[in-house]
């Protein structure tokens, strides 16, 4: 099933994108804060504060300045600078405030450690509404950190999964009700509801039926948008997550909206939960911010946003672009469109045409062998690989040289060296096991007294590490947890392949495990 054949109710009812997107005012063809660091630039002859470099090329700030230019360097200013981000009204105030407007939120916050910074801020914030979580399994690991840091008690959604190809993908509304009552009969009552949606491979979960179910039973409804900063901005892109009733949407805006590494933003949307949701992210993000934030990064979001808000049609080529690709793609029959396939996962309403997933497994090449072939002999990086596939990720109003990626996947699909792997048959991983169950808090687990033991040793004692195998990247033991043999067995089994590895583990092969102590 392509892309056009998916039923969408993730999408917009209107022929439109965002009212924003569609009629940019005045003010969002601007970047207030972006021109302030300009003008202050400009206006500056002598620089006797930090950062150390002064904004000029003398002395040891020389090589500085050879590698990224002196220009870098009299941008690169701190903060609590009058008419840039002090004063009533301050261009910094006004950057926020297109952005909210942007993306359709009461108010939003920019972020200079990235996605990362959002969700543990976002932890932390939610502790103060309550000790409980449902959360979808398969969420980044810097949300397990602001679990444990905010000692939340997780009742835990599983993802769909394609074993075949290693991809986990979002949660269904039958899953999320299912937790939900697992969480009301534990007696920890939850805070919020916590989903991924997109995906790392482009598939957009029905937010807008999961909103309804977390506000009918009376929480918060947050979204790890980190994978979708774009979208709302195109009719042909998914709608936006505030759009479709998320509260609070946490916004990885370099990743495909253009902003500087390392920059994000968290979006709070209006409704019934934004009064409290706004004082204690206000509160939380105090602990999480730097005191030093980049200005440049501050200024790529502002001129993020910009080129967003006003790149309508630059983002409609490039979903074209992307389009053809795959329809090249399918057309030449060696390789196929992995994401052809997703109809076949009821979690999977909407896809992002940005994302761009290339099976190779039908030519009986390995996605890793593929993708290291390409960066080898062509200097093309793809986004990632898994067992079978390699995943490109395309920038909103970006079209690379498709003609050029295409010849060389077939460069490298048909080489000598491609035909002396090919056919190797794949590692057949065991199922996904289920979590064991939760003895302690992650919090608990982790600070509390522990030491390291074979891993047979380790069956049925709690663990104080959080592991995750890839494929297909879920964690399957977080502090606090009960090890189960099936969990030794997977995590084993996926370390010794080699095409998997299990993140937080002690060793490779996952032969010795930290758990808490029993005396």
């Amino acid at each position: 099933m392509s892309i056009s054949e998916l039923a969408r109710p993730t999408h917009r009812d209107i022929d439109a994108t965002t009212a924003i997107a569609a009629a940019p005012s005045a003010a969002q063809r601007t970047t207030p804060y972006a021109d302030a660091l300009e003008r202050h630039a400009r206006r500056v002859s002598t620089q006797l504060m930090v950062p150390g470099h002064g904004g000029t090329a003398t002395g040891v700030s020389g090589r500085l300045a050879d590698f990224f230019g002196e220009r870098l360097l009299q941008l690169d200013v701190p903060m609590l600078v009058d008419d840039v981000d002090l004063g009533d009204n301050s261009p910094y105030e006004q950057a926020l405030a297109l952005a909210a407007e942007a993306w359709g939120a009461r108010r939003t916050w920019f972020l200079t450690n990235g996605a990362s910074q959002a969700n543990r801020t976002v932890a932390l914030a939610l502790r103060g509404l309550g000790e409980g979580i449902v959360m979808q399994r398969s969420v980044h690991s810097s949300f397990i950190d602001g679990m444990l840091v905010a000692d939340l008690v997780p009742t835990y959604v599983m993802p769909s999964i394609d074993h075949r190809h290693g991809v986990a993908h979002g949660i269904t509304v039958a899953a999320l009700t299912e937790a939900l009552e697992r969480a009301d009969a534990s007696g920890v009552t939850p805070a919020a509801v916590y989903v991924v949606s997109p995906s790392y491979f482009g598939a957009a979960a029905d937010l807008r039926a999961l909103a309804d179910l977390a506000h009918a039973h009376g929480v918060p409804f947050i979204v790890d948008g980190a994978w979708g900063p774009h979208f709302g901005f195109h009719e042909q892109l998914p709608a936006s997550p505030i759009e479709l009733g998320a509260d609070l949407v946490i916004s990885s805006t370099h990743k495909l909206a253009g902003s500087l590494t390392q920059s994000a933003m968290l979006h709070l949307a209006e409704g019934p939960f934004a009064d409290v949701l706004e004082a204690q992210i206000n509160r939380a993000m105090s602990m999480t911010a730097s005191t030093s934030s980049s200005a440049l990064l501050r200024a790529s979001l502002d001129i993020a946003r910009h080129a967003l808000v006003n790149g309508h049609d630059q983002i409609g080529e490039a979903i074209a672009a992307a389009n053809a690709f795959r329809d090249r793609v399918r057309a030449d029959g060696r390789l196929a469109v992995l994401s052809d396939e997703f109809g076949r996962f009821d979690d999977i309403v909407d896809l992002d045409p940005l994302h761009i997933v290339i099976d190779v497994s039908v030519a009986g090449l390995g996605g890793h062998w593929v993708r290291q072939e390409l960066i080898d002999r062509h200097a093309l990086f793809f986004e990632m690989s898994t067992a079978t596939s390699i995943v490109a990720i395309v920038g909103a109003g970006k079209v690379p040289d498709y003609a050029a990626v295409f010849d060389a996947l077939i460069d490298v699909i048909t080489s000598p060296r491609a035909d002396r792997v090919r056919g190797e048959t794949p590692v057949a991983f065991p199922t996904l096991p289920d979590p064991g169950a939760l003895r302690r808090t992650a919090r608990q687990a982790y600070f509390a007294e522990s030491e390291v033991v074979d891993a047979s040793r380790a069956i049925g004692r709690v663990s104080a590490d959080t592991l995750a195998a890839y494929p297909p990247g879920i964690p399957n033991v977080i502090p606090g947890e009960e090890i189960t043999a099936e969990t030794v067995a997977f995590l084993q089994a996926v370390a010794a392949s080699p095409t998997g590895h299990v993140r937080g583990a002690i060793d490779p092969g996952v032969q010795r495990m930290r758990v808490l102590r029993t005396n």
